[in-house]
């Protein structure tokens, strides 16, 4: 139905389904388990400093490891001085299929620094960003943004035009303000009005949280393919939900208990390999809250789970749970 190939620039998604960059989320252990459980067409690196590229800052090179990873991906960078831009640019385009610049992260950290979000003010500096951003990409380039800064400064139009023409392939709305946050409800019909101004494809993105609002968004915006963040935290099975929806209207059967507990020992085991026990420990805590919510006694798990500091008390807690004992 609205499921369908789609293609940025020269590089061709098997579906017009992408995983939205979280920061200190979408790192490649769990790239890894959305591609193999959800297959989205596209997935996204967490978004990374420009500056700490130029400055070849090595903890920001570790974010950006995707060896052995199944392509495409995008790689998302943040900052707000052309320039250095432009030279992260020639960095991310040799490890990346798409470069992604942001323009739609709300978070104070980076607003402050004129970065993300804040750049909805200042069109022009927008402009010379993306410019520079094309200028020195050796592939596709896209734009992510919010419909504006708050109600007085709704520029998501204006903004995809100056992107289409500074050369960007495709252009992802999120439909709300930076006032906003993750607050309210997402307007999708910032979306549809963007798809109506340009030619390249237009995402949408925001409060896409099942299959029929997956439906819903493709059909009432026109728009060419959906990114999903939040709704994937735990659930990464969301993207091949929603490709069954669109081919047979039919909803997949709920995920059980046994499917969890392998998706997470997968999940673990991977974080693990990439990261050491140390960060793993603490990093499964996080996940494990997306993983069991709504379960039975999902509190006392997760309880549990955020004093643990070895992978041994990891599985052990993990198959008390899961009653693998």
């Amino acid at each position: 139905m609205n499921l369908k190939k789609l293609k940025i620039g020269n590089i061709e998604l098997e579906n017009n389904l992408i995983l939205a960059p979280m920061a200190g989320v979408t790192d490649l252990p769990f790239r890894r388990i959305t591609k193999k459980y959800g297959n989205p067409g596209l997935v996204c690196n967490e978004m990374v400093s420009s500056k700490a590229i130029c400055f070849q800052d090595e903890k920001t090179f570790r974010m950006l490891h995707c060896e052995n990873e199944k392509r495409p991906i995008s790689m998302q960078i943040f900052g707000s001085e052309p320039e250095i831009m432009g030279k992260a640019t020639k960095v991310i385009s040799e490890m990346a299929d798409i470069v992604d610049i942001n323009m739609g992260c709300p978070a104070p950290k980076v607003v402050k620094n004129g970065d993300g979000s804040k750049l909805l003010l200042d069109l022009d500096l927008a402009e010379k960003i993306i410019c520079e951003v094309v200028k020195n990409a050796s592939k596709p380039v896209t734009l992510k943004i919010r419909k504006g800064w708050d109600k007085e400064h709704i520029v998501a139009v204006e903004l995809a035009q100056i992107a289409e023409k500074c050369g960007v392939q495709a252009i992802i709305v999120h439909g709300r303000t930076r006032d906003e946050f993750y607050t309210g409800k997402a307007d999708w019909e910032s979306i549809k009005q963007v798809k109506s101004v340009v030619n390249i494809p237009v995402i949408g993105n925001g409060d896409i949280r099942s299959e029929e609002d997956a439906k819903k968004v493709l059909e009432e915006t026109n728009c060419d393919g959906l990114m999903i963040g939040r709704a994937a935290l735990g659930n990464p099975w969301i993207f091949k939900q929603i490709q069954d929806y669109l081919e047979n209207g039919q909803k997949a059967k709920e995920i059980t208990s046994e499917e969890k507990f392998q998706v997470i020992q997968e999940h673990f085991e991977l974080l693990l390999k990439e990261k050491g026990e140390y960060t793993a420990t603490r990093e499964i805590r996080k996940h494990i809250a997306w993983y069991v919510k709504g379960m039975k006694n999902a509190t006392i798990l997760k309880n549990a789970v955020n004093q643990i500091e070895s992978k041994e008390e990891f599985y052990k807690i993990l198959l008390e749970y899961f009653d693998k004992g």
